[in-house]
């Protein structure tokens, strides 16, 4: 395999040079503010060992930029809300942070958990339990 271009390392790191991060402590003080849409990127398989912020929207990252764009047949309304604080996070903050950059690169505005739910449940955020379907 030849050498990459760019490492994932470096297109996470450009990304967060770019995006609104917000840490953990601040986050948890936004879980009950109706004005803040917090979407959860994981797969969920991952959302049912560790648990979710309690609200979240679960969008997989596969379809992010589909679910986001007006045009697109799988667009969801909930991305449609006017004056709403869309905030995305995966589990350390590496796809959130691409997610947002390519989300950006959209027209569409967000911001994402800097760390992570890696951080979340250890630095006093509720976690939710999501069972098996």
């Amino acid at each position: 395999m030849s050498k990459l271009k760019k490492t994932a390392a470096d297109m996470v790191k450009a990304a967060r040079n770019r995006i609104e991060e917000i840490e953990t402590e601040d986050l948890i003080g936004m879980v009950d503010d109706p004005s803040v849409v917090i979407v959860d990127i994981r797969d969920i398989r991952e959302r049912q060992r560790t648990g979710a912020i309690p609200g979240s929207i679960h969008a997989p990252r596969g379809m992010i930029e589909f679910w986001v764009d007006p045009d697109s047949p799988y667009y969801k309304d909930v991305f449609g809300q006017e004056d709403k604080k869309y905030v995305f996070h995966c589990a350390s903050g590496w796809r959130s942070a691409l997610t947002v950059a390519t989300l950006q690169d959209m027209g569409f505005a967000a911001a994402h958990l800097k760390e992570g739910f890696s951080t979340w449940a250890e630095k006093g955020g509720p976690v939710e339990t999501i069972e098996k379907k």
